[in-house]
């Protein structure tokens, strides 16, 4: 460890990603780059194109790399992303180091660039990371795309009985899923101001496991656009503040009761969601088992406070 902290290539790559990585969170911080293929690619790229042009290169990509690690773990402080959208991050980030690097490396092989070890020229590589951030975020035009995540469950009671379960909620205390135990948003509890067309229901969520602070993990607040006692509960969502998920937007949520069986239920739960997180074939999955693992919860709670109100 001493020989790697000692190393001339460790130490400068510590400055060069601090100097690169810090400008995407800079510009992050500040709204002057999206969620998108120049954060999560081209940043990168550049990063391990600057650390492939060094001339000591002994630990000079495993400086960069740890660095950058450290440093995505570091935005969990100030609420600019959760650990699990930063786990999915890392994933992302660090092959595209890796690339740059390689990059720079088979360049260099055909003599195209020089290698170097002074810090302004090594800096270089950013400049085309802060023209492409600012200019996509402000050129940026793209249509808005509503996903939706349907979620099922059977009840053994009576689609008036799980209708009225789900309106409103005092406590959600239940068994849960996994990602809820890790970092998720979880589910408090839900007050309905009103049972009519018009009515308001907000949900408080706490954060996850590494928060203990009641209702730290922001709002939903919705407001009633179709109800029928045992039938449907449908709500548009009107605001929302899920500490670490600000590249999300809820649009709807929706509560579908059918009779099954020998009266039991099936309800259906769909939330219809967007988000700005890109590349999408990389990141919607997360976000689909995300949301499904919080209607787990909530099924799960539905359940445990029906069979309660039968016991007594």
């Amino acid at each position: 460890m001493k020989k790697i902290l000692k190393d001339e290539s460790f130490r400068l790559s510590i400055i060069i990603t601090l100097i690169f990585i810090g400008t995407g969170i800079a510009f992050l911080f500040y709204g002057l780059v999206d969620y998108s293929w120049v954060l999560f690619g081209l940043l990168p790229v550049v990063l391990g194109v600057a650390i492939g042009t060094m001339k000591v290169r002994m630990y000079a990509l495993w400086g960069a790399i740890i660095t950058t690690i450290i440093m995505l773990i570091g935005i969990y402080i100030p609420g600019l992303s959760g650990i699990i959208c930063i786990v999915m991050a890392i994933g992302l980030v660090v092959p595209f180091i890796f690339l740059g690097y390689v990059i720079a490396r088979l360049v260099r092989r055909y003599r195209l660039i020089k290698e170097t070890n002074k810090l302004p020229i090594l800096i270089l590589p950013l400049i085309p990371f802060l023209i492409a951030a600012p200019t996509e975020h402000y050129m940026k035009k793209e249509k808005e795309v509503v996903i939706e995540v349907k979620s099922a469950r059977y009840f053994n009671y009576t689609p008036e009985q799980v209708y009225d379960a789900i309106k409103s909620v005092d406590t959600v205390d239940a068994e849960k899923p996994f990602l809820l135990k890790l970092d998720l948003p979880i589910p408090i509890k839900c007050v309905l101001e009103k049972e009519e067309v018009g009515g308001l229901r907000t949900c408080y969520f706490r954060g996850g496991r590494l928060s203990n602070a009641d209702f730290g993990g922001g709002s939903i607040v919705e407001r009633i656009t179709e109800l029928e006692r045992g039938k449907v509960l449908r709500m548009d969502v009107l605001d929302y503040n899920l500490v670490g998920r600000n590249w999300l937007g809820f649009k709807e949520a929706i509560y579908y009761f059918e009779p099954a069986g020998n009266n039991g239920c099936k309800m259906t739960r769909i939330t219809t969601y967007t988000s700005v997180l890109t590349p999408r074939f990389y990141w919607e999955p997360m976000e689909r088992l995300g949301i499904e693992q919080e209607h787990e919860y909530v099924f799960n709670n539905i359940d445990k406070d029906l069979h309660n109100a039968a016991a007594k």
